[in-house]
């Protein structure tokens, strides 16, 4: 069964894993064991992963890892747009799994550096922290999402194309990765517009990409 052989490898390299085959009991482990990942498969009995996903970004920010098939591409950026930090496409190799495991905790556990805190606006990211603040206020942010606005308020203004989004990004399949882009700055707007209907902060350039723009409000 690959999911022993996956458990097998993230034990070799000196973590701590937990399998379960229900959404149920998933949910019931992440709220005892508060992980520091959670690689979900969409496909399970009782709770679907999306219904998984859905209690894991209500109860915190564990990072999650989600499995899904070409086929769900709509499960997948609806599992994006739930705060999924990544996701990977089936059939994958489990040595790609844990490639892409290391990733996300690496985005997810940085260390310390003496990275510049930038701005544009009202906007406030601060890499050393790995924190987003808005008028002040934190900003809970995906490693996706943290990413997107990393790259932007360093060079505010600037408008970026889905593509050089992605690369900043790192780590998602090349299927549906212009539409991932999308669902990023969707959650975002939710986050940092007054009216995300509206927005002035991060705004289209229709036919380009986005722009982070210094306007206050």
């Amino acid at each position: 069964m690959q999911a022993e052989l996956i458990r097998r490898l993230l034990l070799q390299e000196g973590h701590t894993p937990v399998v379960v085959h229900d959404g149920r009991a998933a949910i019931d482990e992440a709220r005892r064991r508060r992980p520091d990942l959670v690689v979900l498969d969409l496909m399970l009995p009782n709770v679907d992963g999306l219904g998984v996903c859905r209690v894991l970004r209500q109860d915190g920010d564990t990072p999650v890892l989600m499995l899904t098939a070409r086929s769900t591409e709509d499960d997948l950026l609806i599992g994006l747009e739930l705060g999924a930090d990544d996701y990977m496409t089936k059939p994958y190799s489990p040595r790609e799994l844990l490639a892409r495991i290391r990733t996300v905790l690496r985005r997810t556990h940085r260390p310390v550096d003496d990275s510049p805190v930038l701005r544009a606006g009202a906007i406030t990211v601060d890499p050393a922290r790995y924190e987003v603040t808005c008028d002040g206020i934190p900003v809970p942010c995906t490693p996706g999402e943290f990413a997107i606005l990393h790259a932007m308020t360093a060079d505010p203004e600037r408008v970026f194309s889905r593509r050089q989004l992605l690369q900043h990004t790192r780590g998602h399949d090349r299927a549906s990765t212009e539409r991932a882009i999308d669902v990023h700055i969707m959650n975002l707007r939710k986050k940092i517009e007054a009216d995300p209907r509206r927005p002035v902060r991060l705004v289209t350039v229709f036919g380009v990409g986005y722009k982070l723009t210094g306007r206050p409000s």
